[in-house]
């Protein structure tokens, strides 16, 4: 909950009421983005969507660390010992019963963001790397682009040669082979980026699965 009132405290009644009602976690969302610079919030509905396009783990627009979790979704979030958190990702990741709560969203009552563009864009690029392996994966579907891409350009030199003859000009060999070798090149590093992303998903050590008791 943030100390500057942007999270209204009001809504603690609301929310224990629907911890009471047998949710896990009990999260806030903003209605809308009004009073939010427009740049911002476009930027921000875009990496809503692009995030839950390549993610396997969903992510609610406008939601807010303001939540009410039961001991057994904190004890779950707590087995999860990597270091570079996401925490709007960790909770959904998590799983349990949620429920949202609604808000218009709030002025601050004082002092500053300190969120500048910078810190967000860095913040939604974590996302980005914690929670989808297709970053990684660009380098493959370049490198496989490029390669047949390249095929295509071979295959219409020899053509050319065999069916016209003479000399073919120089320009459409040169990039075929530079495609050729570049697909090569993007195939050989999407390949390593696929066995580094395992890598990294075996250093965070997140438990295969996570069991709900039910007393």
């Amino acid at each position: 909950m943030d100390a500057d009132l942007q999270d209204p405290p009001e809504l603690l009644i609301e929310m224990y009421a629907k911890i009471q009602e047998g949710y896990d976690v009990v999260g806030t969302r903003r209605a809308d983005r009004k009073g939010e610079p427009p740049i911002r919030s476009f930027f921000a509905k875009a990496f809503y969507w692009l995030i839950n396009k390549i993610s396997d783990t969903e992510m609610v627009d406008g939601a807010r660390d303001f939540r009410l979790m039961t001991r057994q979704v904190v004890d779950a979030i707590l087995e999860l010992k990597e270091v570079n958190r996401f925490s709007k990702g960790l909770f959904s990741w998590v799983g349990f019963d949620v429920a949202y709560v609604s808000y218009e969203n709030c002025e601050r009552v004082a002092g500053e963001t300190s969120w500048s563009f910078w810190k967000l864009l860095n913040y939604s690029l974590d996302g980005f790397i914690n929670f989808s392996e297709v970053p990684l994966k660009l380098a493959t579907w370049a490198g496989t682009f490029s390669f047949l891409i390249s095929l295509v350009g071979i295959f219409f030199v020899v053509i050319r040669k065999l069916t016209i003859g003479g000399s073919v000009a120089g320009w459409a060999s040169l990039v075929s082979i530079i495609l050729f070798i570049g697909g090569i090149q993007l195939l050989a590093l999407g390949i390593i980026g696929n066995y580094i992303s395992k890598i990294f998903l075996e250093t965070k050590k997140r438990p295969v699965y996570i069991v709900k008791e039910k007393g």
